[in-house]
C-alpha cells in the first residue's frame, strides 16, 4: 500500500509540474519591423572596380524594429533595374554572419556580383539593393532600396574550372595530353610554379582537343588562340592567371632557401629539377643547442626577381612530425618572423645528412624532408 500511494504522489507531483511549465511558457515572439533606412553608400554611387586590388565598399543600414530584442538576420540582396527583391539575381548574410546590420563587400565580389547581374565585363550597369531582415520564419524586405552603378574591368562571363599550359615553351610540349595542370586556388583564379624556355605556349581549359583557349596580351587574358612568345634562356616561373579580372602575373623564381629558425639563416639551397618541384639532395642538419634543449624549427625562403618570399606552416606553433597527417606538411604564405609558422625536424635529422623536396603540385603545395 505504502508503494501505490508513493507512486501516486510522484504521477501527481509530474502532473502538477507539466501543467505548471504549460501555464508559465509564452509563444515565441516573431514580431518585426523591416529596415527603414538605408546608411551607405549613396544613392547613385558610382565605384569602379579594381578586383585585384583590397578595395571594398561598405553597405550600412539602421537596425530593424523587434519588440522584444530577439535575434534579427540579416541579408543583402540585388536586383536589376526593375526587377524583384522576392527574387534577387544575388543575395548574401550580412558580417557576422547575418548579425551585424552592415557588410563589407570586396571590389573583387562586387564584380562577381555585376557578373551574375548580367553586367558584361569592359562596360557599366546599374544594381539595386536593399536588405531582408528576418526573425524566425517572419521575414521583411525593407521598403527602401537604393541604386549602384558599377563599372567592369575586363574579364569573363564564365570563368574555366581547369587550367592547362601547353606548347613548345612548357615542361609538356606539345602533346595536349601532356599540358601542364595549373592550381585553381580561387572560382577563376589559377597559379603554377613551372619552367618556360623559348618557343611559345596557350592557355586552354581542357587537355584534350575542343577545349577553350586564351592568350596574354600586354598582361590582359584574352579568348584565342594567338600563342605566347617566350624568349631567351629557360627560367623557372610562378604564373597567375586571374579570369575575374582577366589580369595575368608573372614573377621568377630564382631559388628555395631551407631556413632554420634557431640560426637565423638558410643552411640549405633548393633548386628547380622540374615538375613544379625544387630539391636539395643533400643538406647537412645540426638543431641547435639551448640551455632548455635542441631546437629543430624550420620553413623556407622564396628567392623571387622581386625579393625574398616566405613558406611555412599555417600553424603558429608545431609539434614534432611523427604520426602527423599529410597537411602538417603543407605549405602556406608566412611571414619572415624568426619562430613563427615553423615545421620541425623529425629527432633522426639531428646531426645527419637530409633530401628535402618542395612541390607545388595542383592538388597540394606541400614538402617532404628524407633522412639520407
Amino acid at each position: 500500500m505504502k508503494n501505490l500511494i508513493r507512486l501516486g504522489s510522484i504521477i501527481l507531483l509530474a502532473i502538477i509540474s507539466i501543467t505548471s511549465c504549460k501555464k508559465e511558457g509564452r509563444p515565441l515572439n516573431l514580431n518585426l519591423t523591416a529596415v527603414g533606412n538605408l546608411a551607405s553608400p549613396d544613392d547613385n554611387t558610382d565605384v569602379v572596380l579594381d578586383p585585384t586590388s583590397d578595395a571594398s565598399v561598405l553597405f550600412k543600414w539602421d537596425a530593424a524594429t523587434d519588440a522584444d530584442g530577439g535575434l534579427v538576420l540579416y541579408e543583402i540582396a540585388f536586383i536589376k533595374e526593375g526587377g524583384d527583391f522576392s527574387k534577387p539575381v544575388y543575395k548574401v548574410v550580412s558580417d557576422k554572419g547575418g548579425v551585424d546590420p552592415q557588410i563589407t563587400l570586396t571590389h573583387k565580389a562586387l564584380n562577381k556580383i555585376a557578373n551574375t547581374a548580367g553586367i558584361p565585363a569592359s562596360s557599366t550597369g546599374k544594381l539595386k539593393w536593399t536588405v531582408i531582415a528576418s526573425k524566425g520564419t517572419n521575414v521583411k524586405i525593407a521598403s527602401v532600396s537604393r541604386t549602384i552603378q558599377l563599372d567592369r574591368p575586363a574579364g569573363f562571363a564564365e570563368n574555366p574550372t581547369e587550367l592547362y599550359l601547353t606548347g613548345t615553351a612548357t615542361e609538356g610540349g606539345t602533346d595536349l595530353s601532356k599540358a601542364v595542370k595549373l592550381k585553381q586556388t580561387e572560382d577563376g583564379v589559377f597559379e603554377i610554379y613551372t619552367s618556360l624556355t623559348a618557343g611559345d605556349y596557350i592557355l586552354t581549359d581542357k587537355n584534350t582537343d575542343g577545349g577553350n583557349q586564351y592568350y596574354i596580351e600586354n598582361g590582359i587574358i584574352k579568348a584565342g588562340n594567338t600563342p605566347i612568345t617566350v624568349s631567351g634562356a629557360k627560367k623557372t616561373y610562378r604564373l597567375n592567371f586571374d579570369f575575374t579580372s582577366a589580369t595575368s602575373k608573372s614573377m621568377e623564381i630564382q631559388s628555395i632557401g631551407l631556413y632554420m629558425s634557431a640560426y637565423g639563416t638558410e643552411i640549405g639551397t633548393l633548386n628547380y629539377i622540374g615538375n613544379s618541384t625544387w630539391e636539395a639532395p643533400s643538406v647537412d642538419v645540426e638543431f641547435y643547442q639551448f640551455s632548455w634543449g635542441r631546437d629543430e624549427r624550420y620553413k623556407f625562403i622564396v628567392h623571387t626577381a622581386g625579393g625574398l618570399e616566405y613558406i611555412g606552416s599555417s600553424n603558429a606553433n608545431n609539434d614534432p612530425p611523427a604520426g602527423k597527417p599529410a597537411s602538417y606538411f603543407y605549405l602556406w604564405p608566412v611571414t619572415n618572423d624568426q619562430w613563427s609558422n615553423t615545421y620541425k625536424f623529425d629527432p633522426s635529422a639531428d646531426k645527419a645528412n637530409v633530401k628535402v623536396d618542395v612541390m607545388f603540385k595542383p592538388d597540394a603545395y606541400t614538402h617532404k624532408v628524407t633522412v639520407n
